[in-house]
Order: structure tokens, then C-alpha cells, then sequence
């Protein structure tokens, strides 16, 4: 239809037309304003992503480790009204025929309480100084290949197969790395490498030689208390090697939901449970990372709502500085959309180079440096959390608020009456 056909010229000249006098306002314009307002929308666009990729990072990096120290790509525990794994050596068995499997670790464990002035003596009515936590048992040379767990010796020195009488302290079970003094809540004064410590399992005691303390920001080794792993079985009563754990990884690209179907499939599944790391993480983690999302993203809107004021700022200043110069365009038969237009491209091309230098920044700059350089936050080394299916959103979020931000403004100043706008009343 020809009226069709019409509207159609209509937009694409007054498309072009507001490209060309949108460059040419763009060139005339001051370089220093032109450069702030970049920087603002860079920055805005940087504020999008980095603030909730660092909270949700916060989790990430704790997960993370969680994943590469503790459980690996698939684990293995004892079902929930069991102590440990049944016939953990034939489990063990078919853990290593896994397809691309590249390492394990057996782990036994029991609950203890650690004593550190057991001999001193005491007043009537006193409590010892104690605290309870997991007695940990370990393959050192098994464990060392899998989680490097010697790395986070911060004092002292790593266990070898002959210390039957030497332990590894995690550090939130002394007082020195976790000052807190709470009811129902102990922490050991006074430990140091070579001090003596009492471990107390049911009704069994030994005493062991602190060779060593942890701090990994892995639960499984701050809160606990590592020995080798033939004094732990002593002590919980394991003479038959159940053990508690089994941990294995990967190699990379390796899926693990199809290694865990695998597991089953042998048989495991009848000797304990069977997950991936995703299955095993606590569900008040994810929680904690879908909350710290939402206030990242809360956070990070309050800057996209300064960046649109800014926009809008600026736009409309321009446009009322310039009515004249709009009355002219529209006096000579420049159509007013094309003249809107013009305006809405800049705002665009304004957002546009912002998204550039801040995608660049972020996957070329910010992430491989948090990469390389975690954020040392107390109970994780946080990581910048930023994929591209993300980050393009938020752009294309930038970019339609910055394009109505644009807009509004531009058709405010340009609505107005072609004749007054060039006598300037």
C-alpha cells in the first residue's frame, strides 16, 4: 500500500537525518563535558555488573573452595542414619575406574572434645579449657595430591605417615584466630606448635603433639582437628576402614552429573549417597548468594537511576541552549522526529561507548586481576562473578534507560512552538 510505502521514506529519511546532525553536534561539542559523560556511563555500567558480580563473588569464591579442598567434583557420604560408608574399600574400587578420573581422597571422621590445660589443676566449679569440634583423619600423601592442604599450614609444619602422635589444629577452634567467648561456644587458649593436646572420643583419650595450624576457610579443616587417619579410626572404633568421606575430582570438562549416574549405575548408591559438588553444597549458601544477588542488583540500580538523571540533565540543558537552533532546523523543514532522533542517538552512542570501555575493563581487566588476586574477606577469597549472557543484559538495561532518558527531554524542548523557539520567547 502506498501510504505504506510512505511512512516507511518518512522514518528512514528522518533516520538518517538524526544520525547525521546527532555526529555533527556530537563534533562540535566540548570534549571535556563529551568525556565526563562517557565516564559516567562507563562507570554506571561498571557499578551494573562489579557490585553484584563482587557479593555474589563473596559466595562464589567460598563455594569454590568448598568444591576444589572438601568435596571435589562428586562425593560420596554416608547415608544420613549412618556413621560412615558401607564397604567403603569396594566403593573405593570403582571410584577409581570413573571415567576421567583424576584424583580421591578417604576421609574419616568422628565428633571430639579437645582439651588444652588438661593437666593443670582447676578450681571447683571450673571448666577446663576445652572445645568441640571433628577429629579428622587423613591420608597425608592421598590428601596433599588432591586438596595441597599443606598451603594452608599458616604455623608449624605438615603431617608425614610416621606422626602417629602429632595433629593439626584448624584455627577457628583457638581462641588466637577466633576471639570469641560465648555460651556453648569454646575456643583453645594458650596452643602454640608443640603444645599438648587431649582428644577425647566416647570414653577414649590420647594425648597428641600440635605440629601444625590450619587456615584454609574450608570448614572441614578450620573446625576440625587432623590426625592421621589409622589414630582416627582407633579412636572412633573404624578397625573395619569405613570411612566418612570420599572425595573425587575430575579432570576438566569432565560432567559430573554423568559421573554420578555412572556411580550409581555400579552400585554405589547401596553403600552411601551419591552428589555432585551443586547437590552438596548447604542450601543456606545458595540462599545467601541469590540474597546477596538481589542487594547487588538493588545497589546497582540506584546508580543506573543517577546515570538516567545525568543523561537527562544533559539532553535537556542541550536542547534548551540550542532552541533557537531547533526553531531554525524545524523552520527550514527538518522534521521534528528527525530532530528527536538526532538527540536519542546521542544518549545511545553516549551509553554505547560507556558498555565498551566497561566490558573491556571487566573481562580483560577487573576479572582476571580477582582471578589472580582473590578479595581476602574472612571466611572466603572472593572472586568477580561476571558471565557475558549477564553482562549483555545489563547493557541492553543501560541502553534502553539511557535511550527514554534521552527521549524525554529532547521532546519537552522540541514540542514547543517553532516560532517562539527561534525569537527565544
Amino acid at each position: 500500500m502506498k501510504w505504506i510505502s510512505d511512512l516507511k521514506k518518512d522514518f528512514l529519511k528522518n533516520i538518517k537525518v538524526g544520525w547525521f546532525l546527532a555526529k555533527r553536534d556530537i563534533r562540535r561539542a566540548n570534549i571535556w563535558t563529551t568525556t565526563l559523560i562517557m565516564a559516567v556511563m562507563t562507570l554506571t555500567f561498571l557499578n551494573l555488573v562489579v557490585v553484584s558480580g563482587i557479593l555474589v563473588g563473596l559466595i562464589q569464591g567460598s563455594e569454590d573452595a568448598q568444591k576444589r579442598y572438601s568435596i571435589g567434583d562428586v562425593v560420596i557420604t554416608s547415608f544420613l542414619n549412618r556413621a560412615y560408608i558401607l564397604d567403603t574399600q569396594k566403593v573405593v574400587s570403582i571410584v577409581k575406574t570413573i571415567p576421567n578420573y583424576k584424583n580421591h581422597t578417604v576421609r574419616y571422621s568422628g565428633s571430639a572434645r579437645f582439651e588444652s590445660n588438661y593437666r593443670s589443676t582447676i578450681k571447683p566449679g571450673e571448666l577446663r579449657d576445652g572445645a568441640g569440634g571433628s577429629f579428622l583423619g587423613i591420608d597425608p600423601i592421598q590428601e596433599e595430591k588432591f586438596s595441597g592442604i599443606s598451603k594452608f599450614i599458616v604455623r608449624g609444619s605438615y603431617l608425614t605417615p610416621q606422626d602417629q602422635d602429632s595433629i593439626l589444629i584448624g584455627k577457628n577452634l583457638l581462641y588466637e584466630f577466633t576471639p570469641i567467648e560465648a555460651p556453648g561456644f569454646q575456643t583453645l587458649k594458650d596452643v602454640s606448635i608443640g603444645s599438648r593436646i587431649k582428644v577425647t572420643v566416647d570414653n577414649k583419650s590420647k594425648e597428641y603433639i600440635v605440629k601444625g595450624i590450619i587456615s584454609s576457610k574450608v570448614d572441614d579443616f578450620d573446625t576440625s582437628v587432623v590426625a592421621l587417619d589409622s589414630e582416627v579410626r582407633k579412636m572412633i572404633g573404624r578397625d573395619d576402614f569405613n570411612a566418612s568421606k570420599i572425595a573425587i575430582q575430575l579432570l576438566p570438562n569432565t560432567d559430573p552429573i554423568l559421573i554420578k549416574q555412572y556411580l550409581i549405575d555400579n552400585g554405589v548408591d547401596n553403600y552411601a549417597r551419591v552428589q555432585t559438588a551443586e547437590d552438596a553444597f548447604p542450601k543456606f549458601l545458595k540462599d545467601i548468594k541469590v540474597t546477596f544477588g538481589i542487594l547487588g542488583n538493588a545497589i546497582s540500580g540506584i546508580g543506573l537511576v543517577v546515570a538516567s538523571i545525568t543523561i537527562f540533565i544533559v539532553i535537556f540543558v542541550n536542547a534548551i541552549t540550542r532552541r533557537r537552533y531547533i526553531g531554525i532546523l524545524k523552520g527550514i523543514g527538518i522534521n521534528r522526529k528527525a530532530i528527536l532522533y538526532s538527540y536519542i542517538y546521542q544518549a545511545v552512542i553516549y551509553a554505547l561507548v560507556g558498555i565498551i570501555f566497561g566490558m573491556v575493563s571487566i573481562f580483560f581487566l577487573i576479572k582476571p586481576y580477582f582471578a589472580l588476586h582473590p578479595i581476602n574477606f574472612p571466611f572466603s577469597d572472593g572472586i568477580l562473578v561476571a558471565t557475558l549472557p549477564g553482562t549483555l543484559y545489563r547493557a541492553f538495561i543501560l541502553l534502553v534507560t539511557t535511550m527514554i532518558a534521552g527521549f524525554i527531554p529532547a521532546h519537552i524542548v522540541i514540542k514547543q512552538n517553532t516560532l517562539n523557539a527561534i525569537l527565544g520567547r
